[in-house]
C-alpha cells in the first residue's frame, strides 16, 4: 500500500471549513457535487483498507452521514457486503444529506447500541465528524464502547465521532480510528491531544473546493493556522555561506543559574551551539563560574556580578538572549528580564523567567520591545492565565496578551504569534518526556533568533528540529543526547528538505 501524501500545509477549523464549503457553493459548485466527491474518496479508501467481512456504515443525521451514504452506495455497487445503520429518522434528513440517502439503493436500519457485530470486518464512522463539541448520545457512546472492545477497524469520516475538531478534546467515549478520511484541509483536532491519538492514519481528500474560498477561510480568525513542517519556515532557515564568520551567525547568551541549578543553562547553551549559533556565552553568578567552566569547552562562560547584565549587554553583537532555565524565581531574575527586553534584544523566556510574571502578563507585555519567544509548559502557561482548557486557544490568547510568540509545549506543541499565526506540531516525539528536554528546546529557539530568523519561524523550526533530533536519538535518550543529534538534523538537507 502506498504511503499517504502529506496533507496541505494550511489547517481549517470546523467553522472556517464550513465557510469554505458555503463560499464554494455560492461560487457555483452544488453542495451535492462536493458530497459526491467526498463520499467517492471515502469509499476508495475503505476499499483499499478492506480485509474481509461486512462493512458497517454508521450514518449520522447531518452531512457527515450524507458522506457515509455516498460511500455506501459506491461500495454496494462494487459488490461489497454493506450494512448501513442510520442515527435518527431518515425522513428528518435535509438538503444534500437527504439526497445522498435517497440515492442509496440498499436497505438501511436504525442505529441501536446492541446492533449485531458478528461478521463485521470494518466500521465506517460517518456519525458526527469534526463539528461535534458535546458528548455523544448514550446509545452511540455504548456502541463506541462495544466496537472498541471488539477490536474492529474503524475508518472515521472527517474526525472520529466524540472528538472535537476545533481543539481535539473528547467529551466522553470516542472512536479510536485506524484511519481518518477528511476533506480539503486537516483540522486542529487531528493534531491536538487526545484527538491526535484517535485519528490513526490521516488521509486528506481533495473535493475541489474553490481556491479563493479556501484562501479566504484560512485568513479568517482564529487563523491562519498551519501544520508545522519545514515548508512553513525553510525559506528563512539560514544556509551556510562562504563569507560567514562566527559573529555573522549570531552570538547567543544564556543566563544560567548557580551550582545547584546550572545544568539547565548548560543544556540550553550546548543546544544553541549545536543548532548553529556562531558563539554562545553562558552568564552565571560568580560563585558558579568554575563549575560551569569545567563542564563547557566551546561555550564561553562569563560571571555576572550582583545580577547586573549591563556590561554584557553593552556589546550589541550579543544579539539573542535566553533567561529562565535554572534561574530561580525572584526579583533579580525579573529585573534581568525587564532589562534585556527593554533593549529590544531577541529574547527567549523559559521556566523561572515565566514564573516571575505569574498573574502579570500585562507587566510582561509592557516590557516586550523586540522579538520575544515564550516557551511554557501547561503549568507555566496556567500561571500566566492560560486556563481555557483548549491548547490552541490558550496559546493564541497568551500570545495576543503578551505580545510574544508562544510555544505551548507538549507532544502536540502549538506555536502562536501575537498576530494570530499559529502552527501545530505534527512530528511530536514521545521520547522527549525527559528532564531537560525543554531546556534544549529553548536553546534551539535561541540559536535561530541569533541567526536572524524571525520569532514565529524560529520557534516553529525549533519545535520541528527538536522532535526530529529526539526521534533520531531513540527511546532511551536523555537531554544530553539531543545536542549531538541536533548537529545532524540542522545541517542535513535530506532532513530539512523533506
Amino acid at each position: 500500500m502506498s504511503r499517504a501524501p502529506e496533507p496541505p500545509l494550511e489547517l481549517l477549523t470546523p467553522t472556517t471549513m464550513a465557510m469554505a464549503d458555503r463560499w464554494t457553493i455560492e461560487a457555483g459548485t452544488p453542495g451535492i457535487v462536493l458530497m459526491e466527491r467526498a463520499g467517492a474518496g471515502l469509499a476508495a479508501r475503505v476499499r483499499d483498507l478492506w480485509d474481509g467481512g461486512r462493512i458497517l456504515v454508521l450514518a449520522g443525521p447531518g452531512n457527515n452521514g450524507g458522506d457515509g451514504f455516498v460511500a455506501a452506495r459506491h461500495l454496494h455497487g462494487w459488490g461489497f457486503d454493506v450494512a448501513v445503520h442510520h442515527l435518527g429518522a431518515l425522513a428528518e434528513l435535509r438538503g444534500d444529506a437527504a439526497l445522498a440517502a435517497q440515492a442509496y439503493p440498499g436497505a438501511t436500519v436504525p442505529l441501536a447500541a446492541d446492533l449485531d457485530l458478528d461478521g463485521v470486518g470494518l466500521v465506517v464512522d460517518a456519525l458526527f465528524g469534526a463539528g461535534l463539541s458535546r458528548a455523544l448520545p448514550p446509545e452511540v457512546a455504548e456502541l463506541v464502547r462495544r466496537i472498541t472492545a471488539a477490536g474492529l477497524a474503524v475508518v472515521a469520516v472527517d474526525l472520529p465521532s466524540g472528538i472535537d475538531g476545533a481543539n481535539g478534546q473528547a467529551h466522553g467515549p470516542a472512536f479510536r480510528a485506524s484511519t481518518t478520511v477528511t476533506f480539503a484541509r486537516a483540522k486542529p483536532g487531528h493534531y491536538l491531544l487526545p484527538g491526535a491519538e484517535h485519528k490513526g492514519t490521516l488521509h486528506v481528500v481533495d473535493i475541489g473546493l474553490d481556491a479563493a474560498a479556501l484562501a479566504r477561510a484560512h485568513r479568517t480568525p482564529p487563523g491562519p493556522l498551519w501544520v508545522n513542517r519545514p515548508d512553513l519556515w525553510r525559506h528563512l532557515w539560514p544556509k551556510p555561506q562562504p563569507a560567514d564568520h562566527k559573529y555573522r551567525r549570531g552570538h547567543a547568551v544564556v543566563v544560567a543559574g548557580g551550582v545547584a541549578t546550572g545544568g539547565a543553562g548548560r543544556l540550553a547553551a550546548g543546544a544553541a551551539l549545536a543548532s548553529g549559533a556562531g558563539l554562545v556565552t553562558l552568564v552565571c553568578p560568580k560563585g558558579a563560574l568554575t563549575t560551569h567552566a569545567s563542564r563547557l569547552d566551546a561555550v564561553m562562560v562569563r560571571p555576572c556580578a550582583d545580577g547586573d547584565l549591563g556590561p554584557l549587554l553593552a556589546d550589541a553583537r550579543r544579539n539573542a538572549w535566553l533567561l529562565g532555565p535554572g534561574g530561580g524565581v525572584g526579583a533579580e531574575l525579573r529585573r534581568q528580564v525587564e532589562t534585556v527586553l527593554g533593549l529590544g534584544r531577541a529574547t527567549v523566556l523559559d521556566a523561572d523567567a515565566l514564573s516571575c510574571f505569574e498573574d502579570d502578563v500585562q507587566g510582561l507585555a509592557a516590557c516586550v520591545q523586540g522579538p520575544c519567544v515564550l516557551t511554557p509548559h501547561a503549568g507555566e502557561a496556567a500561571r500566566l492565565g492560560a486556563t481555557s482548557g483548549s491548547k490552541l486557544e490558550d496559546a493564541q490568547e497568551l500570545a495576543r496578551r503578551s505580545g510574544a510568540v508562544v510555544v505551548l509545549k507538549g507532544f502536540d506543541t502549538v506555536v502562536a504569534a501575537p498576530d494570530g499565526r499559529t502552527a501545530m506540531a505534527t512530528n511530536g516525539c514521545v521520547h522527549l518526556a525527559t528532564a531537560g528536554a525543554g531546556d534544549v528546546l529553548a536553546g534551539v529557539v535561541l540559536a535561530a533568533l541569533a541567526r536572524g530568523v524571525p520569532a514565529f519561524e524560529a520557534a516553529a523550526a525549533a519545535v520541528w528540529l527538536h522532535n526530529e533530533a529526539a526521534r533520531a536519538a531513540g527511546g532511551s535518550l536523555t537531554a544530553d543526547d539531543l545536542s549531538r543529534h541536533l548537529r545532524w538534523v540542522v545541517t542535513d538537507p535530506a532532513i530539512i528538505a523533506r
